[in-house]
């Protein structure tokens, strides 16, 4: 068939019915060429998924390819899942990956999961982990139950304190074992929140107890107590146990508190005082100008009377005999007033 077209060519122009002979010629061996190599490129892939039962096909991992997809990875975790027992679609894999989720960890739990015995869907463990929660490491505080110390170390904080109603401090340190709870892992509290809640039941077991050496003497009341509210309602956690780790005795916060109030009651009462002192002082000074206001009255009105005796001589209303009269009695009650005011005291007068 090509013999007499390159003959042509040799001895003559090719006409246009040759030429699209060629081209399309061409083409089809490009595209046999393409086909050839991408299946050379899948046909171990292909393989592995259909001896395995993941059920890849080649147009799949095609359409994979062509849409950006790391297909060689979501092959080799499609087989593990379904030889581990998970049912899952490519689908599924392919759209977690293009969400940008992480594949294989997911894959991973789903398996620990599985192999554990608990429930746990890939579209379960998709959200956990687009939701930016390890879900690797939830699986395995879910089999393997982690300890949180109450209070958190870390922060700076090495005892919870708490006062007894006798007044006594005491001074706490608990371990709470918690396990994930898978299905409220997405829009559950944190750890933070299990340590708060704890950390909140302790002060008020504390708290509630009459007397410190009950608590010292059985620990285990905390515990009972604690327990009993349901703390890990709401988190993506379930509390397992509470355990008192150290307790110890601080100080008399209740004795503290009596001095300091009678301290403050002995401050008031001084402040009280001096301000009585202070309004006697005040009412002192006051009765004092008002004597001396009484007195320049009196001498004042003692001035007037030359003036009314003056006028009384002048009117001819006094004489000069009564004036006598009335000097001789004043000289007179001058004279008993001395002699009375120098006996007065108990003295002799002398």
């Amino acid at each position: 068939m090509w013999a007499p077209l390159f003959a042509q060519g040799k001895g003559g122009n090719l006409d246009g019915g040759q030429i699209w002979i060629l081209v399309v010629a061409g083409i089809a061996l490009l595209v046999f060429l393409f086909m050839l190599i991408l299946f050379f490129s899948f046909v171990r892939l292909y393989i592995q998924s259909l001896l395995t039962g993941a059920k890849i096909g080649i147009f799949d991992l095609i359409g994979m390819k062509l849409r950006n997809v790391d297909y060689q990875m979501v092959v080799r975790q499609k087989i593990a899942l379904i030889q581990s027992g998970v049912k899952v679609t490519t689908e599924d894999l392919e759209s977690h990956y293009l969400s940008r989720g992480n594949v294989p960890k997911t894959s991973t739990a789903v398996i620990a999961a599985h192999k554990a015995g608990i429930d746990m869907p890939w579209k379960t463990a998709a959200a956990i982990d687009l939701a930016g929660r390890d879900i690797l490491d939830a699986v395995r505080t879910s089999v393997n139950p982690k300890v949180i110390d109450c209070p958190d170390a870390g922060k700076g904080r090495q005892f919870l304190d708490a006062v007894c109603q006798n007044g006594i401090q005491l001074r706490c340190r608990a371990r709470v074992t918690v396990r994930t709870k898978l299905e409220r892992l997405v829009g559950g509290a944190t750890e933070e929140t299990i340590i708060a809640r704890v950390g909140e039941g302790i002060v008020e077991a504390i708290g509630s107890a009459i007397d410190h050496r009950e608590v010292l003497k059985n620990p285990n009341l905390i515990s009972r107590t604690v327990l009993m509210k349901s703390l890990d309602a709401q988190t993506a956690f379930e509390i397992v146990s509470i355990d008192v780790a150290d307790i110890e005795v601080g100080e008399n916060i209740g004795a503290k508190l009596q001095a300091d109030q009678a301290a403050a009651d002995l401050r008031v009462a001084q402040a009280e005082a001096e301000k009585r002192r202070a309004a006697a002082v005040a009412k002192e000074q006051e009765m004092t100008a008002l004597v001396q206001e009484n007195r320049a009255k009196v001498v004042l009105a003692e001035a007037e009377v030359p003036l009314a005796i003056a006028n009384a001589f002048r009117d001819g209303r006094l004489g000069v005999m009564e004036y006598y009269n009335m000097k001789n009695l004043q000289a007179d009650t001058a004279m008993r007033a001395s002699i009375g005011g120098a006996t007065g005291d108990g003295q002799t007068g002398k």
